[in-house]
């Protein structure tokens, strides 16, 4: 409740600025890995939630592990090329399952997090990157929190043609004694003009823990232009990785 409390106090406090004039609807972060390069205009707002995650994983001594979450994030401009980001998971169910068919269940929040993105200069329509900045700001429940975390990342996209794109997005996230650096690449197809797919690939490095390597795709329908449902999934590709990870969501642009 906690983490709630303090996303809805910040919501509320950025969405009473001024807007500027209506304008055509960024793209969303959501779905895949990372975020993009689009930035909200200021005064306008995005919101994009998860519909929810599926995550299921093998652990230590081949307990396997399934977790239902519900994510959500707010997207609002505070200025031209520079947005205000919060998230976080209020919403999450698991259950351990050991080797001797016991299981346990565990539910509670996840990390609350602030973060800022700003559109670099010189992006055209034909390249464009951006910052982003994060710091958890509300720890979750113990048993969904990765504890005081902050992250710097870069996106990067590059238009081939009207339909073809290629993006990139790294990350360095430090906290709680441990670092992880984040490679994503991606391919995306706007096979339509309301319909759009990608492939992705995941790398993460961590200090205290083995590297772990996903890939996947997904999907992306505009089914108006303030309004996008998506659909996406990952695979691991390794022993220690996560077996199987699935989304849905649902996104709204409001100006």
């Amino acid at each position: 409740m906690r983490q709630c409390i303090v996303l809805f106090g910040l919501s509320v406090a950025c969405l009473s600025a001024r807007a500027e004039p209506p304008s055509s609807p960024p793209d969303f972060d959501r779905p895949g890995l990372g975020a993009g390069t689009d930035t909200v205009p200021r005064g306008a707002a995005a919101l994009e939630f998860g519909l929810p995650a599926y995550l299921r994983e093998s652990g230590a001594e081949r307990v396997r592990s399934t977790t239902w979450s519900g994510d959500v994030l707010l997207r609002t401009g505070l200025a031209p090329g520079l947005e205000l980001q919060l998230s976080g998971t209020p919403w999450n169910r698991q259950r351990l399952r050991a080797p001797d068919g016991s299981e346990s269940r565990l539910r509670g929040a996840g990390d609350s997090s602030a973060g800022l993105k700003w559109a670099g200069p010189g992006s055209n329509d034909r390249t464009a990157w951006a910052v982003l900045a994060s710091a958890v700001v509300a720890r979750g429940d113990a048993a969904f929190s990765d504890g005081r975390q902050y992250a710097l990342a870069v996106s990067v996209e590059q238009s081939l043609n009207d339909q073809w794109q290629l993006a990139l997005f790294a990350q360095q996230q430090r906290g709680a004694g441990q670092r992880t650096t984040t490679w994503a690449p991606s391919i995306s197809l706007q096979a339509t003009p309301t319909v759009s797919t990608y492939l992705e690939a995941g790398f993460f490095d961590a200090s205290d823990g083995p590297d772990q390597s996903i890939a996947g795709a997904g999907l992306s329908w505009r089914v108006r232009p303030s309004v996008q449902l998506d659909v996406s999934f990952d695979v691991g590709l390794d022993d220690e990785s996560p077996d199987l990870q699935f989304a849905t969501g649902l996104s709204v642009y409001l100006d």
